[in-house]
This record gives C-alpha cells, sequence and structure tokens, in this order.
C-alpha cells in the first residue's frame, strides 16, 4: 500500500512518514499543494495524508481538486480543529478529519479503517430505495419523488444508504459510526455534523427535520 503525506512542516512530515512506514506503507510525500497534486497523479497512492496550512495551494484546494478527479480516499491531519474547517473538509470529500496533535497508532488505525471500508464499498452498488426516497450510491445522489437529483458527498451517501436499508428502525450513533467510518474512524461529533450537512439537503426545514430524526441519547432513525 502506498501513502502520499503532504505537510510543509519537514519534522512533522518526516514522523507521518516514519509512522505509516512503521505500519507497513511505502511512502511518497509533497511539501506544498501544487506538489501534491503532481505526486498524486505521478504516483497513484492509495491513500493521502493531507495538511490544510500548504504554501501554493491550501489543503482544502487539494482535496477538492483530488475529489473532483478521483475516490482516493484522503484524511486530514490538521492544526485547525475548529468546527468550521472539520465540517468544510468533509464536505470537499475528505474521509476523516484528524486534529493534530495526533496519536501515531490512531493515525494508523483510522486509515487502515478508511481503506477498509475503500475496498469492501460495491464496485456497482444498485440504487435503494425508500418511499419516495431512491439513492444511487455509484453516483451519490438522491431524488426524492419527483424532483430534481440531489448530489451527495462520498460519506453523505453513506450515510443515508445506512438509514434508508433501515427506514423506520431507531439506529444507535455507535452502529452508524462504525458503518459510515468504521470502528477506528470517526466520532459522535462527526456524525452530528454529517447529519447537519445531510439534512440541508433532503429536508424543506432542516430545523424541523421529518426524515432524518433525532432520538435523543439514543441515535437516529429515518422516515421516508
Amino acid at each position: 500500500m502506498k501513502a502520499l503525506i503532504v505537510d510543509d512542516d519537514l519534522a512533522l512530515s518526516d514522523v507521518v512518514s516514519f509512522t505509516m512506514r512503521r505500519a507497513g506503507f511505502d511512502v511518497i510525500t509533497a511539501h506544498d499543494g501544487r506538489s501534491a497534486l503532481e505526486r498524486w497523479e505521478a504516483d497513484d497512492p492509495d491513500i493521502i495524508i493531507l495538511d490544510l496550512n500548504l504554501p501554493k495551494l491550501d489543503g482544502l484546494s487539494v482535496c477538492k481538486s483530488i475529489r473532483d478527479q478521483g475516490d482516493t480516499p484522503i484524511i486530514i491531519l490538521s492544526v485547525r480543529g475548529e468546527e468550521e474547517d472539520v465540517v468544510k473538509g468533509l464536505e470537499l470529500g475528505a474521509d476523516d478529519y484528524i486534529v493534530k496533535p495526533f496519536s501515531p497508532r490512531q493515525l494508523v488505525a483510522r486509515a487502515e479503517a478508511v481503506l477498509r471500508r475503500a475496498k469492501s464499498a460495491p464496485v456497482f452498488p444498485g440504487p435503494q430505495s425508500a418511499g419516495n426516497f431512491v439513492l444511487d450510491p455509484a453516483r451519490n445522489e438522491v431524488c426524492i419523488g419527483n424532483g430534481d437529483n440531489i448530489q451527495l458527498t462520498q460519506l453523505e451517501s453513506r450515510l443515508l444508504e445506512v438509514l434508508m436499508l433501515n427506514c423506520g428502525q431507531v439506529l444507535t450513533s455507535v452502529s452508524i459510526i462504525d458503518s459510515v467510518w468504521g470502528s477506528n474512524g470517526g466520532d459522535r461529533v462527526m456524525l452530528k455534523q454529517l447529519v447537519y450537512r445531510l439534512r440541508r439537503k433532503i429536508e424543506i426545514n432542516p430545523s424541523e427535520p421529518v426524515h432524518l430524526i433525532t432520538i435523543s441519547g439514543v441515535g437516529y432513525a429515518f422516515e421516508a
């Protein structure tokens, strides 16, 4: 497995590179945004560990550019831990978000979880339907009734698929996190943010949801 490490802090880049090599990854490095895109295109890595504060081209722009062209798993590893930064990174298609300082063991575990999800995803998943909802996981699109197709991020699509497959049932937050991110990735804060973003796309009034319902102290339920 090949990992592309993108960080302009050379010392930290060495630490992350050592961590990933010790876990069995072949490591490629880049220290600015433009070089990151060049290495991604030339070396076709299996996973990208991406900082946000990069020269020449910032990490969010790198993430968007890569996601517009391909589905290489991306973990953002950044000192920027504000909710706005996390939400923006996930909206642009990052598969996970880790705030510095970080645990090397956690980084490896979450990288492996992201890769497992990528490998286990169906190559041509069929459409899923529940009530007026029709989800196309292959295209990350959902259609509600006779409306237009709504574009989702990969994580939003995965969350909606889990909910639709269990329509009318209450799912615990832990079970949803395991299904969307894997047991070593994601947390309740990331799930809450993902639910908020999905509601903005599928609910008429996201502040008073009728489809994606919060079950206080338990988790969430989906009503089609």
